[in-house]
């Protein structure tokens, strides 16, 4: 089979186009030939080094990709030669992503695509949608699942809405029921979120972002999905309603944040820290559930018409692909590995 291989860390020139034997399932594992993969920013910055040391002599990169089960291990009652699935994490602790013709997994971490949702939706579900759903399921006051309706009477403020967290986000929360705001930096990246599906779109970067904000939510927002805390938090701060939950998932505009204590003690603020790979298999298996749920529905499109542009790559150019994440592409990059 073909596959993308690395054995040290480095710029994306250490990854290069290998054969290697067909690798055979263990128990509780399945063989998935992969269709599409995607690629994230996670991907990137663990072949690059910035997260750490590679922990195998060779590794395979991505996360996420979607495929059809071809073989099933021993101990796996749930999944069945040629159902068409998604998976997520599947390199995490192993050297043995989606950058290849196949790929062996835990069966935990593959579930069910549902018929007529797209290898490509599949593709791109994965570390966007898993933590978006986090996101969407951290606050004091409010569900610790997602479906239609449980978000209702709630408002969402969504940080960056053009990003891939904040476009799963976005579908997300508008398909549970609330009230979507998010912030862009300019009318392009606007025009995105709303074909996602928000309600409301604010530039940050013009007039008065918060006035904006309390406007369309008097009253304060529920939830705010975070993607740049130390930019942001004096902004969200000027938002929240009491109790509102702060969930904050990457640290795009630096590492480190001053919090004014004593305003966030009268609001009862909380502030939620959200890493995929901690957040605990309760978490992660609610998460699989939900997000199928959402997309069996039709709430997670992918594409320019709602509102995340595709950037594809042939297998052979995945260089090229962690380049363009790395570089910022607007929208979701995936590799297609095979036809369907």
């Amino acid at each position: 089979m073909k596959s993308i291989r690395y054995s040290q860390t480095g710029p994306s020139s250490v990854l290069s186009l290998a054969e290697r034997p067909l690798p055979e399932p263990d128990a509780g594992e399945v063989r998935l030939r992969v269709v599409v993969s995607g690629v994230n920013p996670t991907d990137w910055k663990s072949r690059s080094g910035a997260t750490g040391t590679l922990a195998f002599e060779e590794a395979t990169p991505n996360q996420d990709g979607a495929g059809v089960v071809d073989a099933v291990g021993p101990g796996v009652p749930d999944l069945a030669v040629g159902d068409r699935v998604w998976t997520c994490m599947a390199a995490q602790g192993r050297p043995t992503g989606t950058a290849q013709e196949f790929t062996v997994l835990p069966a935990d971490r593959v579930t069910r695509l549902p018929d007529g949702v797209s290898f490509d939706v599949g593709a791109a579900l994965g570390v966007p949608a898993v933590t978006a759903h986090r996101a969407l399921t951290v606050a004091e006051d409010g569900p610790r699942r997602l479906a239609p309706g449980a978000l209702t009477g709630r408002t969402v403020l969504v940080s960056g809405g053009a990003g891939a967290v904040g476009h799963a986000a976005i579908q997300l929360a508008r398909w549970a029921g609330a009230t979507v705001v998010t912030t862009v930096s300019g009318p392009e990246k606007g025009r995105l979120a709303t074909a996602a599906g928000a309600h409301h779109v604010v530039n940050y970067r013009e007039g008065d972002p918060a006035a904006e904000i309390r406007e369309i939510a008097p009253d304060g927002v529920d939830l705010v999905v975070e993607v740049a805390l130390a930019q942001n938090l004096a902004l969200d701060q000027a938002v929240i309603r009491p109790r509102a939950s702060i969930a904050s998932y990457a640290n795009d505009g630096g590492d480190g944040v001053n919090v004014d204590i004593r305003p966030h003690m009268v609001l009862n603020t909380r502030l939620q820290f959200i890493l995929m790979y901690t957040m605990g298999a309760e978490a992660l298996a609610a998460a699989a559930e939900d997000v199928t749920a959402a997309a069996r529905d039709g709430a997670l499109g992918v594409g320019e018409e709602h509102g995340l542009p595709l950037t594809r790559f042939p297998l052979e150019r995945t260089a090229d692909a962690h380049d363009a994440v790395e570089g910022g592409v607007v929208g979701k990059v995936l590799i297609d590995v095979a036809d369907a």
